[in-house]
């Protein structure tokens, strides 16, 4: 009967006080790893940047021409995949090839450390995109929100509502007021009474229009409004099922990038 013996990684020998035994090295090659997801990190945003100048994330300015908000999500979405595929490919290849070569180890267990090397530079990549995504739009909306703008925006105007209003108000004031009352309004399924006819009393003084014509245009600016946010969900839903779709064959495509590099890189040494 014979014996069988499975040997864990390749063993560096190191001085141990009271022992000559062995300490294995870790099986993940982090500096690969690491490479890889910069790689492919850098491969979405190339991807990202070129999307954008084709104008794959953009509507036509062109009348008639804009795509429909299920159009844009399809675009969208199409290179969305694109970017996740081609980024996770590039990423998991780099690492396959840079990786550490295992020696004295079975086929099987080279597979599957170079498989998880692949997996691992997807969601280090990953992660890195996100942060480098999540930092961009919060200096976004810090630079362009306004300062009265914030949760409890609405919450204010609603305390320094007047019968008469100011007529010295400028525009642009009255605008976002009006903005935030529509987009309270939506959000929470339907603008109330009160608020319609706060609206329609600002028309009136804004533009001189009677009253009922002012109230009618506020009615159509609720539907529009109400329109556009559903549209806006949509089209956020189906984004997102791309984008996780996307990234779970990405995901895939890394690992067997890997593999494939790794094994490139012990046929030629």
């Amino acid at each position: 009967m014979t014996s069988t013996e499975t040997i864990i990684g390749p063993l560096v020998e190191v001085a141990v006080e009271g022992s000559s035994a062995p300490a294995p090295q870790s099986a993940v090659s982090w500096a690969a790893v690491l490479a890889g997801a910069f790689v492919a990190g850098a491969t979405s945003l190339v991807l990202l940047s070129l999307g954008s100048g084709l104008g794959l994330a953009s509507a036509s300015p062109w009348s008639g021409r804009a795509p429909s908000a299920t159009t844009f999500t399809v675009m969208a979405g199409i290179w969305l995949i694109v970017m996740q595929w081609a980024s996770s490919f590039v990423g998991g290849y780099i690492t396959g090839r840079l990786r550490t070569r295992w020696t004295a180890l079975h086929t099987h267990e080279v597979f599957f450390r170079d498989t998880a090397h692949g997996f691992l530079t997807w969601a280090v990549s990953t992660v890195i995109v996100a942060l480098l995504a999540i930092g961009a739009a919060y200096v976004a909306t810090d630079a362009t929100a306004p300062a009265a703008a914030g949760p409890l925006a609405y919450n204010v105007d609603t305390l320094f509502r007047s019968a008469h209003p100011d007529e010295r108000v400028s525009a642009p004031v009255v605008r976002a007021e009006a903005a935030r009352i529509l987009a309270v309004g939506t959000a929470k399924g339907g603008v109330p009474p009160e608020d319609r006819l706060y609206l329609a009393n600002l028309v009136v003084d804004r533009t001189g229009i009677p009253a009922a014509d002012a109230q009618q245009r506020v009615d159509i600016a609720v539907v529009q409004a109400q329109i556009a946010a559903d549209n806006a969900r949509k089209a956020a839903s189906a984004t997102s099922i791309f984008t996780a779709l996307a990234m779970l064959i990405g995901a895939f495509i890394a690992c067997v990038a890997a593999a494939l590099g790794g094994q490139q890189r012990d046929e030629h040494l």
